[in-house]
């Protein structure tokens, strides 16, 4: 087996965002806060409880449909996940209409059509909007759910599991929901494998059963069609959709934190730090502060405002820092962030909460909140260019139950917003000595100066799933008589066996992969002992290649060729290696087992290599199958995965790659070995 995935992402990415460069130096003006009119609308409900919004647009030929069922939220506990997949069930298949059947006729017509366990979203041209109403209204009222359909949507999500683990977005996002509403509150949970697996059809059905109801729901139709009309066709096609009655739950409170913690996720790849300053605040759509919080979070970072030109423009640290304040009908939140380089994650985190500090201390100076005002108002009547704005605004009413002159007075409680408000409002909302800070990145480097912003002046360590946990016993000792030596020899074992690798004369593997939307091809050819070549290219177009002749390499484009010098001269020496870990002894490699380490909730051993040059990384192999699963190094990590077959070898066919906070995934198209490469591949 090879070193390591021998392809950086970062390089790829350069290659990309070279005609994607945006001028980030200015900032952008602030629209003008015109008079505006909200468009009108009109609604019925049908006597099954389906509430019915209905937004006229002639301009196009097209209508568009949202429907939004509003049941409370479910604590979905050890079956996390079961709700998204009973959502995702809708519209697999009716007593009439197989699945292909519903995509089929759906497809014939030009529409689309999708479900969720939230609601549905559909849109056709004019012409065929009954069709596509029969076939809506069959596929949520009389759906059937089999356990095929299942059985995929759990492959599905399983899959994507695996890849957010290397998202630190996604890491945050968990870690931070985990502590602000805890497990036991519906927004707290997230998905497991253990999780996922646990779900039945039984579970699934009776989600359908139960919630899926016309009494709690509301359909917004916009487009080419009159309120007549219709009233007509969704009292035929949806009236024999049966209501019953819903259940309601009850929930703990979630409390904001008594003094600042401070979150921990290690990542000790990661040469940048997501920083996420975080709390539960009790705010809701149309509360009478509602309209305050935001013209103040607008101030904070709700644009290219205090945070961004702090950060940013002042310092450095980002390409830009954000905050939300996000209103919700049980409980809200708020978050500001920033990606931040390792050196920076202390400076940048003291910034942040010195600008939160600076909303309640300091009152908003006339100008400033003026060219913010402007800001929000401007952004408001821009968005009323949109018809589904206004259908979206008449959901709010309902939903909300707010006054039916509420958004057409929305222009007029922005500009009503006084610096005396702001500053009572931050107060009230804007809390940096009772926040949550979750950050993601390398501990080594990163998190003992983190310390100093918790009271306690302590970091706590959390895992994917949101489980505080011990770093110092994170990982135990290997069982007595177990060595760096024994595992790497199982492994080689595992994969093949000595004697067949010594047989590999020549091994070319062709993996593809997508980034920034385009689909990439990586070509990779290793000839025993000691060549390689990587060509990267899209569409039969080589974008570049990597080569190394057993002494020499280069970087060859279009640009001409560049060799390789120091220490990429060196990596790419050991990269091109056959089957390295046969030979880490002769070629000056020390190896060292450090311990046990539990990798996603299956153990490995964790071995450290330290090349001649002083460079160390670390090599990950499953205890119970001793295959390698992970490697990390000071650029980055390298996840492999589903290893399969060839010719009496054992490759992985999944790479995850995260280097430089980007991802990427690699599958593995086709390996051909011992095909007598030549050696004039590898002329420089």
């Amino acid at each position: 087996m090879k070193k390591t995935l021998f392809v950086t992402i970062l390089f790829i990415a350069g290659i990309l965002n070279l005609s994607a460069q945006v001028d980030r130096t200015k900032s952008p003006k602030p629209a003008a806060a015109p008079k505006v009119v909200v468009g009108a609308y009109q609604m019925f409900e049908l006597p099954n409880g389906l509430k019915v919004i209905v937004v006229e647009n002639h301009r196009l030929p097209k209508v568009d449909y949202t429907m939004v069922y509003e049941y409370d939220p479910i604590v979905e506990g050890d079956n996390q996940g079961f709700v998204d997949l009973a959502g995702g069930l809708i519209g697999k298949g009716t007593a009439t209409r197989t699945k292909d059947q519903i995509n089929d006729e759906i497809d014939f017509i030009g529409a689309s059509l999708n479900f969720g366990a939230s609601g549905l979203s559909a849109s056709c041209l004019k012409k065929n909007n009954e069709k596509l109403l029969e076939i809506m209204s069959d596929a949520l009222i009389n759906a059937v759910f089999n356990q095929t359909e299942l059985d995929k949507l759990k492959k599905q999500s399983t899959s994507g599991l695996a890849a957010s683990k290397k998202e630190p977005e996604t890491i945050s996002d968990r870690i931070a929901r985990s502590l602000m509403f805890g497990k036991q509150h519906p927004y707290g949970g997230s998905i497991t494998e253990k999780s996922i697996e646990s779900v039945n059809l039984e579970m699934c059905k009776d989600f359908y059963k139960n919630y899926i109801r016309p009494n709690i729901s509301y359909m917004a139709i916009v487009g080419d069609i009159n309120f007549a009309e219709a009233k007509t066709l969704i009292t035929k096609y949806f009236s024999d959709w049966q209501k019953s009655e819903i259940p309601k739950f009850n929930y703990p409170v979630p409390t904001i934190p008594s003094t600042t913690k401070v979150a921990f996720f290690d990542r000790p790849a990661s040469v940048q730090s997501l920083v996420k300053i975080c709390y539960p605040v009790s705010l809701k759509v149309g509360d009478a502060d509602f309209i305050k919080a935001k013209v103040t979070n607008t101030i904070l970072g709700g644009g290219t405002f205090r945070l961004f030109n702090n950060l940013r423009e002042k310092h450095g640290y980002t390409y830009g820092s954000y905050s939300k304040l996000n209103p919700d009908r049980l409980i809200g939140s708020f978050m500001a962030s920033a990606e931040v380089r390792n050196s920076a994650t202390d400076s940048a985190t003291h910034e942040i909460l010195y600008e939160m500090k600076r909303m309640r201390e300091e009152k908003v100076p006339a100008d400033e909140l003026t060219l913010v005002k402007n800001y929000a108002a401007g952004t408001f009547a821009l968005s009323l260019e949109n018809p589904q704005t206004v259908a979206n605004f008449a959901l709010n009413i309902e939903r909300y139950k707010l006054p039916k002159d509420y958004y057409q007075n929305y222009m007029q409680q922005i500009t009503a917003v006084t610096a005396e408000d702001v500053q009572e409002v931050a107060k009230k909302y804007i809390l940096p000595e009772n926040s949550y800070l979750v950050v993601v990145g390398k501990a080594a480097d990163v998190a003992k100066p983190l310390a100093r912003f918790s009271k306690a002046n302590t970091v706590e360590y959390y895992d994917f799933d949101g489980n505080l946990f011990n770093p110092v016993k994170k990982q135990k000792p290997a069982p007595t008589g177990v060595t760096a030596a024994s595992v790497i020899e199982n492994y080689l074992n595992a994969i093949g066996g000595r004697k067949n690798l010594e047989k590999l004369a020549d091994m070319t593997i062709t993996m593809s992969t997508s980034m920034q939307g385009m689909n990439i091809t990586i070509k990779q050819v290793q000839k025993a002992p000691n060549k390689m070549m990587i060509d990267i290219g899209s569409g039969g177009m080589s974008f570049s290649k990597q080569i190394f002749d057993g002494t020499k390499g280069a970087m060859v484009s279009q640009m001409g060729n560049q060799e390789l010098k120091g220490k990429e001269l060196e990596d790419m020496k050991y990269q091109a290696i056959m089957n390295i870990e046969q030979n880490y002894g002769k070629e000056g490699i020390k190896t060292e087992l450090k311990g046990i380490e539990d990798l996603n909730g299956k153990e490995a051993y964790a071995i450290e290599l330290t090349y001649p040059g002083g460079n160390i990384e670390t090599e990950y192999y499953d205890v119970l199958s001793s295959l390698k699963v992970k490697k990390v190094t000071p650029d980055g990590q390298t996840d492999f995965m589903d290893y399969k077959e060839v010719n009496g070898f054992k490759y992985p066919y999944t790479i995850q790659q995260d280097m430089g906070g980007q991802a990427m995934k690699l599958t593995v198209e086709s390996i051909e070995i011992n095909t007598k490469v030549d050696d004039s591949l590898f002329k420089i």
